[in-house]
């Protein structure tokens, strides 16, 4: 019975779990090159949703890129500006959110992401997201001797995180874009329907 599970829950956390599912909004996780951006946009349309990328948000309020940001604030600066940009994203309603690959780091984004939609968390193998990032300079992290050693141990960092905070895990590059979307868009109306018992 439902009236017996609800006992246990203090008022804050019925309230925390019915914004995560009022609020219409899905977020997406998961390491640099996994998809988010590309998925984002492409759920949002199936779904009729506002498409938002917590990293272009970054770039129109600062005027500058990212990887200028990490030069002149260092990867501290680039954190306290993402955080500042989430608090302020997650109010809006009925929106795919695309995050940032570090921005599980913090435990406050863990929290704000998870009480404010439903996260799904974009899982690629180190491989394929070195495949896709290689060429990429925009990618700060990777700036380096051996970005392939640097993705594996970004990732071992980054996936237990991204495990905490997720809601839904879809496998990124196993299928189409198009099939990959429309699997999540089922497993996102199944979420929905055990979360409502």
């Amino acid at each position: 019975m439902h009236s017996d599970q609800d006992i246990g829950h203090p008022d804050s956390s019925r309230a925390v779990g019915s914004r995560k599912l009022q609020s219409g909004n899905l977020i997406l996780v998961g390491m640099m090159g996994s998809g988010k951006t590309t998925m984002g946009r492409a759920l949002a349309r199936h779904l009729g949703k506002v498409f938002v990328d917590s990293d272009e948000e970054i770039i129109k309020r600062t005027g500058v890129t990212i990887p200028h940001i990490f030069d002149v604030e260092g990867e501290v600066g680039f954190r306290l500006r993402e955080t500042a940009a989430l608090r302020e994203l997650v109010t809006r309603d009925n929106q795919v959110l695309a995050t940032g690959g570090g921005a599980v780091l913090a435990e406050q984004n863990r929290a704000l992401l998870q009480q404010n939609g439903i996260v799904i968390y974009l899982k690629a193998g180190v491989h394929d997201l070195w495949l896709r990032t290689k060429h990429d300079r925009n990618r700060p992290l990777l700036q380096t001797e051996n970005p392939y050693a640097k993705l594996s141990e970004i990732f071992s960092q980054r996936d237990p995180l991204y495990q905490q905070v997720s809601d839904i895990v879809g496998q990124s590059g196993k299928q189409s874009v198009h099939a990959l979307m429309l699997h999540l868009a089922e497993e996102i109306e199944n979420y929905k329907k055990c979360s409502l018992g």
